[in-house]
């Protein structure tokens, strides 16, 4: 389920500087940073810069994300080992095995068939067996393979999708952007308690638009 991979320094040193320096404290998260070779998820011209504190463009107007935001994401989600979870926005697929190295099953979707291939065949050459991968709207979650324990989006939504909450599982935490997208966003936390759910509003942050029905026009 999770694949061995060799000591990497590049991505010791990026979890040292950029992650544990900003006060990301839990060893499990730490260690999937440390683990997942970022570099194999970025376009072969950007690998020399893969682990630097920056997003990276990866094709079709869109960015595998800037190490800190995606370990901060993460361990929002509060995993503990034995969770399903929902991601939005493949991408690259680099968040998804970070996922994959903390929780049971991990299911994405990407809406650009050209990113879903490539990420699809960059998990399963790595060995992640967890990992489940769609093509289609992301506004719309995985409703066949509902509910999740963890829900991610890593793209910037006007608000939290409708669909989505739905699909979040009770005592289970969404982690998403909301905001303009052409501006800075906000990471909300979703979580739901009986039924409910409450939100509460985090770090500033910069995401491409989550795209469709619960997000915005292409």
């Amino acid at each position: 389920m999770r694949p061995t991979f060799e000591a990497n320094p590049s991505a010791e040193r990026m979890v040292r500087l950029q992650i544990e320096s900003r006060d990301i404290r839990d060893p499990r998260v730490l260690d999937a940073m440390r683990r997942v070779p970022r570099h194999l998820f970025v376009p072969a011209g950007s690998r020399a810069t893969a682990y630097e504190d920056h997003p990276i463009g990866i094709g079709h107007g869109q960015t595998i994300s800037q190490p800190y935001m995606v370990a901060f994401m993460t361990d929002a989600l509060e995993l503990r080992g034995g969770e399903r979870v929902l991601e939005i926005g493949t991408g690259s697929g680099y968040q998804a095995a970070v996922l994959a190295e903390l929780c049971r099953d991990v299911f994405t979707v990407e809406r650009i068939p050209q990113l879903a291939a490539a990420a699809a065949e960059t998990l399963s050459s790595l060995g992640y067996t967890n990992v489940s991968l769609r093509t289609g709207d992301g506004c719309d979650g995985w409703p066949e393979r509902a509910p999740f324990d963890r829900i991610l989006v890593a793209a910037a939504a006007p608000s939290v999708p409708d669909a989505l909450r739905k699909q979040l599982a009770d005592n289970g935490v969404m982690v998403i952007p909301v905001g303009d997208w052409k501006r800075t966003q906000e990471i909300v936390v979703a979580r739901r308690t009986a039924g409910a759910i409450a939100i509460e509003r985090s770090i500033g942050c910069r995401f491409v638009p989550l795209i469709g029905r619960g997000g915005f026009p292409e």
